[in-house]
């Protein structure tokens, strides 16, 4: 097994097939800095999918068991349902999943499930049609996500919903929003990261996760809910369950740090290679791709990176830490 400086395995490698998108969040890719005139990147330096499969399979081959397609907005790359079989068809994959805003699943559902994807994980902030519109920059209606849950519903996928929660921005009615999309998804809340270099983060703006659970409960105490044991190794959302047996997880990068259980490696569109989502700088695997390296300089060069690997951001956050660049969520996915 490969392992890193501090004794964590390769399992889950995030892949970024664009750096496009069709909104624009206010903690991702605010419309000020991304904006009409933004230069994003031509096809040619995008990896192709004959690449990002050979990559996938050199990943597979150290350890990694779990795929999950990324973005930008992932849905937005020509022919996906494409790609996803070529993933889902390597030995060794046990689970291949989606992330997305979920405006194209009611055009792409069917396709994507019938090449072999099985789950996706949404993004929705609120259902206040003005305070969705807010945040994602471009005045987007919660219904036209709410369409995509259903469509991915429809094609037999499990559901997954992602939400970012900003004090004094979207955490009013948080029990009104888990009783109204319990039924249909698996919630998460997610505490508001310093991702990126545009978000505008501060740590006043971050609800933790104990208070988002407290919110939840009827009594305002968080006593309906009971903690899940995790479902996997290095899973980085606690998870609870109600009396009635629903799941809520809570993803608490800020005031609880998973950084020691994290197995995640991430490969931007242009096939550079991060080892933690607030990483500053990566190594590229696309020069070496094309330049015509073997499978086996791949293992060499993947195995040098991981086994030199220490990072441990959201455990040494500090002003420090804050100041230096880091990689923007739209280039490797979150």
């Amino acid at each position: 097994m490969l392992l890193d400086q501090l004794g964590r395995p390769l399992r889950d490698l995030r892949i970024s097939v664009t750096d496009r998108c069709n909104l624009r969040c206010t903690y991702c890719m605010p419309a000020e800095v991304f904006g009409p005139d933004y230069a994003f990147l031509p096809r040619s330096e995008v990896l192709s999918f004959e690449e990002i499969e050979r990559l996938s399979r050199a990943f597979v081959s150290l350890g990694v068991r779990k795929l999950r397609i990324t973005g930008g907005e992932p849905t937005l790359r020509r022919d996906l349902p494409e790609l996803i079989g070529r993933l889902t068809a390597i030995p060794g994959v046990e689970d291949v999943a989606l992330t997305t805003n979920g405006l194209l699943l009611p055009r792409l559902s069917r396709d994507l499930a019938a090449a072999g994807l099985r789950r996706v994980t949404v993004s929705l902030d609120s259902l206040d049609p003005e305070v969705f519109g807010r945040m994602n920059g471009l005045g987007v209606s919660p219904e036209k996500v709410l369409d995509g849950i259903d469509a991915a519903l429809q094609a037999g996928m499990r559901v997954k919903l992602n939400t970012v929660v900003q004090r004094g921005v979207n955490d009013t009615g948080l029990r009104e929003f888990w009783l109204a999309l319990r039924d249909r998804a698996v919630v998460r809340f997610i505490e508001f990261m310093d991702v990126g270099n545009h978000n505008g983060w501060n740590l006043d703006s971050v609800v933790p996760s104990r208070e988002v659970l407290a919110r939840l409960s009827a009594d305002g105490q968080g006593t309906e809910f009971r903690p899940l044991d995790p479902a996997h190794p290095g899973e980085v959302a606690a998870r609870y369950t109600d009396g009635a047996g629903h799941e809520v997880g809570m993803i608490s990068s800020v005031t609880a740090p998973f950084c020691g259980d994290c197995t995640r490696a991430r490969v931007s569109a242009v096939g550079v290679l991060y080892t933690c989502l607030f990483s500053g700088a990566g190594t590229d695997l696309r020069a070496p791709l094309r330049a015509g390296a073997t499978d086996d300089d791949l293992r060499t060069l993947l195995t040098r990176v991981w086994s030199g690997r220490r990072d441990r951001y959201s455990e040494e956050r500090g002003e420090a830490t804050r100041a230096r660049p880091k990689v923007e969520m739209s280039h490797i996915g979150g």
